[in-house]
């Protein structure tokens, strides 16, 4: 199979769909590479290491999407890329649909695969390509939310673990998963009053396990959301239901409530937010405010950090892309179920559930779909 690499271009995102590694894999399975000159650079991975590889470093993403059969990528595909897909070519790459029609639309339009990292799945439940950045992410929030706390930077200029005779700042975080409990790990490591709501008690019991008494845990009901998002510092946002829209836990009445230069990270802001105030922001413009409360949403924070994120992101996605090149797209999709949840769109149909819900569309069956 001959497979392309290009350069992303989104705002300020510098991560990489292939390192130069997962390019020899590839070739040693006796895969051709393509990848767009420059690609690897924001990560400190030049031209001569893909070429040494054996990839072949091509000019511009032109070239890439009208010859490769299969596009591996890291962000969702602009506008101009999504015009560059054809029908039957595969894209392996974040997409995250259910609260963009437009995107749904361009992707249905190109007859193009379409999988989605963030919906594949495991055999324990888990997301497995969706993990290393909502890790990231969720380290990443109690960084942000630290920096925006800061007086000189608009917030309420509190330090997040205090001081002896000084109470530490209040963080609250909305979800125990995996971006949750990054989140609570790096907070708790920095000494902050950490709260963390879930509506599974499984999830709060394991984060106690882990975590200990410094920790406390809440069920998830609109009183508790409300007492301690009115009462918080820092509020994070980690909700997740797998390929749909985020639920808007937290009301625009709740927001107006909170203390002027509290800080909202909200991480769910790829799926549409899990706050009514949240709208999408860049790394070039990270925050905005409403009724005194500062809004960090940037869609794609583990670019921030593009080189540790590239690496995760590559262990994870590997095996995979094998998968894909190895048995073809059909064969690879039908042989694993995981895999298959992935399939957001084939063939101008809608092939994840939540997605078609979503966004008022038929769900089409993958298999069905992958037989037209």
């Amino acid at each position: 199979m001959l497979i392309g690499v290009p350069t992303e271009i989104k705002v300020r995102e510098y991560r990489v769909g292939l390192t130069p590694a997962n390019v020899r894999e590839l070739t040693e399975h006796g895969h051709k590479v393509m990848v767009q000159a420059g690609c690897g650079e924001g990560v400190g991975l030049a031209d001569a290491h893909y070429q040494a590889a054996g990839a072949n470093v091509v000019a511009s993403e032109r070239e890439i999407f009208a010859n490769a059969e299969m596009i591996v990528k890291v962000k969702e595909p602009q506008p101009e890329e999504r015009k560059k897909l054809r029908p039957n070519q595969v894209l392996f790459t974040y997409l995250h649909l259910a609260h963009d029609e437009e995107e749904t639309r361009d992707l249905i339009d190109s007859g193009a695969i379409c999988i989605a990292y963030e919906t594949v799945t495991s055999d324990s439940g888990g997301l497995p390509l969706l993990a290393p950045m909502s890790e990231v992410a969720g380290r990443m929030s109690i960084q942000a939310g630290a920096y925006f706390l800061e007086k000189a930077h608009g917030g309420l200029g509190v330090l997040l673990g205090g001081v002896p005779g000084v109470d530490p700042a209040k963080v609250v975080v909305l979800g125990g998963g995996v971006v949750g409990t990054h989140a609570v790990h790096i907070a708790l490591g920095m000494a902050a009053d950490v709260w963390v709501i879930d509506r599974s008690v499984d999830a709060l019991r394991a984060l106690w396990r882990q975590f200990g008494r410094p920790l406390n845990t809440v069920f998830s009901t609109r009183d508790a959301i409300e007492q301690h998002c009115t009462t918080a510092d820092l509020l994070i946002g980690g909700v997740l239901v797998p390929g749909a829209a985020a639920p808007k836990l937290v009301t625009a009445e709740t927001v107006r409530r909170m203390k002027p230069g509290s800080v909202i990270v909200d991480v769910a802001i790829d799926q549409g937010g899990c706050c009514e105030t949240s709208r999408p922001t860049t790394h070039d413009d990270p925050t905005y405010v409403v009724d005194g409360v500062i809004h960090y949403c940037v869609t794609n924070m583990p670019g921030a950090v593009p080189r540790t994120s590239t690496f995760a992101l590559n262990n994870a996605t590997l095996p995979f892309v094998l998968a894909l090149a190895n048995k073809g797209h059909r064969r690879a999709l039908m042989e694993d179920k995981h895999l298959r949840n992935g399939l957001n769109v084939a063939n101008g149909r809608v092939t994840n559930r939540a997605v078609a819900s979503a966004l008022g569309y038929k769900f089409v069956d993958p298999a069905e779909a992958l037989q037209a």
